[in-house]
């Protein structure tokens, strides 16, 4: 539903970003409560006064503000950790920088503070509550991999050798290797590595659009031994939406450094979506608010538009159908029904003075009324409000043969509205011209996404449907 997996896709910043801030929390909290309970019994926990009224407010107010802007300076992992190693970088040393600073202000401007006893069961109690966190941490990022909820699931393409040495090595537990694509066509060789390897395996003539529907594919690892030519590899899959990565694995690094795949090979984004992490989560959460403010503010006119569709042409009143989301994957769209029940080619786009359409439907199209139930599509999590508009199978078949990048469109979630609709190419597009004009606003949003972009194309969209028509 909150598509986590893609939050997750190439980093876990949004994850160690977060628990900086509830770090941050957590000594105010404990300091709130300890300052409360000092003296006072657990019914006066809602008493904010005895807060700010003792010795520790000014203390935990500096001290954690201080623990928050350090941690943010000495974090600079990309990879959530959850060893001894990484507890005394990213919670202690922070902690006693924050002290050493706080005191220091104190000092220096004078400011009334008393040190005793219960000064160092304060400090205690906060560094017992943050190793509780830390725990708790480790636990949940566990069991969200574990889950299935933030895998990684890769295809790793390279020749045989290099493919053996990756799938039997160690790797991150996020990183799941789902198949493979070696370079040949012989039937007995990727047999035999089926054998071995005990994953898929597929050779180069193989239909890799359907593979990465099937297999849910995230990421494509090329892997890259200084001997053999990446270029073949990536032109097998350059024009495919999901994200590529080229893994050195000749020149093995070290566990500090950043972009290292499973803790051992350095890597480089060849091809990478923008969205993921923190902006891509606020675009989730965006969309769930705005869904179901919409669904419950025009429930009354979805429900007077079925009930027209009933009485004009009855059931059914909804229309479903197969369309490509991200990464390819399919997905059942929700719209009220438009045409006649009777029996037709669902291939063929609908024109504006198309014989098919009921009356009510020529209506509920002209303002994008027959959309609105796709606002469930956005609550499941198969769309969003914002995006390219998703096509069916079909079409997306059709044009990828046609058109090199037409695949690319799919590195986000399909929108309700998108730039290529509030740029004049709202409706069919029943000639490649007019998809190919499609293809290329949808990349440029694809390309220059932000937050803002998305806030620009709903308000310009209100501005469409309600714009009299010339």
């Amino acid at each position: 539903m909150f598509r986590l997996e893609k939050v997750f896709q190439n980093d876990d910043k949004f994850f160690i970003n977060s628990l900086i801030f509830i770090k941050a929390l957590i000594i105010l909290l404990s300091v709130y409560i300890f300052s409360i309970l000092q003296r006072n019994t657990i019914y006066e926990l809602l008493e904010f006064n005895i807060y700010i009224e003792s010795n520790f407010y000014l203390f935990s107010i500096y001290f954690a503000t201080i623990y928050l802007l350090t941690n943010i300076i000495i974090t600079k992992d990309k990879k959530y950790k959850s060893n001894f190693l990484s507890y005394l970088r990213n919670d202690l040393l922070p902690f006693l920088i924050s002290m050493v600073i706080s005191f220091s202000i104190f000092f220096l401007f004078k400011i009334n503070f008393k040190l005793n006893l219960s000064f160092l069961y304060l400090i205690i109690f906060i560094i017992i509550n943050l190793s509780i966190l830390n725990r708790s941490t480790s636990s949940l990022y566990n069991y969200l991999i574990n889950s299935n909820i933030i895998q990684r699931n890769i295809m790793l393409v390279g020749n045989i050798n290099d493919i053996k040495k990756i799938v039997n090595e160690n790797k991150d537990k996020i990183n799941v290797y789902k198949c493979c694509l070696i370079n040949t066509s012989d039937i007995n060789i990727i047999h035999k590595l089926r054998m071995d390897l005990k994953i898929p395996i597929f050779g180069k003539n193989e239909d890799i659009r359907s593979i990465l529907e099937y297999h849910s594919l995230g990421q494509i690892w090329i892997l890259d031994n200084k001997k053999n030519d990446i270029d073949a590899y990536l032109k097998s899959v350059l024009k495919f939406s999901v994200d590529i990565l080229v893994i050195n694995i000749i020149d093995e690094s070290n566990l500090y450094m950043e972009n290292v795949i499973n803790n051992k090979y350095k890597f480089r984004y060849f091809e990478i979506s923008k969205f993921h992490g923190f902006n891509l989560f606020i675009k989730i959460l965006f969309d769930k608010i705005l869904a179901l403010f919409f669904l419950l503010l025009l429930s009354p006119v979805i429900i007077i538009s079925i009930v027209c569709i009933y009485i004009e042409d009855g059931y059914p009143i909804l229309f479903t159908q197969d369309r490509t989301g991200w990464d390819g994957r399919r997905f059942k769209i929700f719209k009220l029904r438009s045409l006649k029940s009777e029996k037709f080619d669902k291939t063929v786009q609908v024109t504006n003075n198309d014989k098919r359409l009921l009356t009510i439907g020529k209506i509920i199209r002209r303002f994008s009324i027959d959309e609105l139930p796709q606002f469930i599509n956005v609550l499941i999590g198969d769309m969003s409000v914002v995006g390219p508009r998703p096509h069916m199978v079909e079409h997306d078949i059709k044009y990828s043969a046609i058109f090199s990048g037409f695949l690319k469109r799919h590195k986000s979630n399909p929108g309700l509205t998108g730039w290529a609709q509030v740029n004049g190419l709202r409706g069919a597009t029943p000639t490649p011209d007019l998809m190919e004009k499609r293809m290329k606003y949808d990349l440029w949003y694809l390309n220059n996404w932000t937050i803002w972009l998305d806030f620009y194309i709903i308000l310009k969209t209100f501005y469409i449907i309600f714009k009299k028509p010339k």
